[in-house]
């Protein structure tokens, strides 16, 4: 008898204090049969500018999580977290690269897959939504700079406990949310992969008509356009659907 194509596996290296990505992953894709995704962590509790903060998101920290994903023979692995965009590009660059050479396998990360929306939705400029500290703020809009991404305005909620983050009810983003979008950037994007933006991006969407890039739905979407699967729903952002 034909055997029954195997869903495609989509590889999560998670922040160890996120409980925002994974079930907020599996909202995202519904009722889906063909796509199913495995998760490893690494230790991360703190966002701040410092070594101590930094060494969190060391390359070989990510290598090693990669090589225990590709066990599951899995089609596509993400550093599910935002820190290139403080850390630089290239840091994330590297961590790809890294985890390809190591497992043969693709790979992404929050950071890429937002840069890769931003050029294939032709946005230049962004309002910036974080449940960072300012000074965290500041530096993810220098880097984007960089990139080639401007801020037109930013929010920070002054949070850098990780696990915290996921406590922000969605409505709470709205108020500022709002604001940001009266300032007419290209886009919304709620940065943080442990930040309950999605729920409430349609409703921004029709409310203002600027597009509304949540980091798990923009890391699920790159994902699951590597690994050459449909997207997603319009209700989680119209770019992605």
């Amino acid at each position: 008898m034909p055997q029954t194509p195997r869903p495609i596996r989509i590889g999560m290296i998670v922040p160890s204090s996120n409980t925002c990505l994974e079930p907020m992953s599996y909202r995202l894709l519904g009722d889906r049969e063909d796509v199913t995704i495995h998760s490893t962590r690494i230790p991360v509790t703190r966002i701040a500018l410092d070594s101590g903060s930094d060494r969190q998101f060391d390359v070989g920290a990510m290598r090693a999580a990669a090589e225990l994903l590709a066990t599951a023979d899995v089609d596509v692995i993400a550093w599910n977290g935002t820190s290139g965009s403080w850390l630089g590009v290239g840091h994330d660059r590297e961590i790809a690269a890294e985890i390809t050479a190591a497992t043969g396998i693709p790979a992404t990360t929050s950071t890429l897959a937002y840069l890769d929306a931003f050029a294939a939705f032709a946005i230049g400029t962004i309002g910036l939504f974080t449940p960072y500290t300012a000074d965290v703020n500041e530096q993810v809009i220098v880097r984007y700079a960089e990139a080639g991404v401007r801020t037109s305005g930013h929010r920070a909620l002054g949070l850098s406990d990780n696990e915290s983050f996921a406590r922000v009810a969605p409505e709470e983003l709205v108020p500022g949310s709002l604001e940001l979008a009266a300032e007419r950037p290209d886009a919304l994007v709620f940065l943080c992969t442990n930040l309950y933006g999605a729920p409430v991006v349609s409703d921004l969407e029709s409310r203002t008509g600027v597009p509304v890039l949540d980091s798990v739905a923009v890391t699920l979407w790159r994902c699951l356009d590597i690994a050459g699967a449909p997207l997603l729903d319009p209700r989680w952002g119209k770019l992605l659907a």
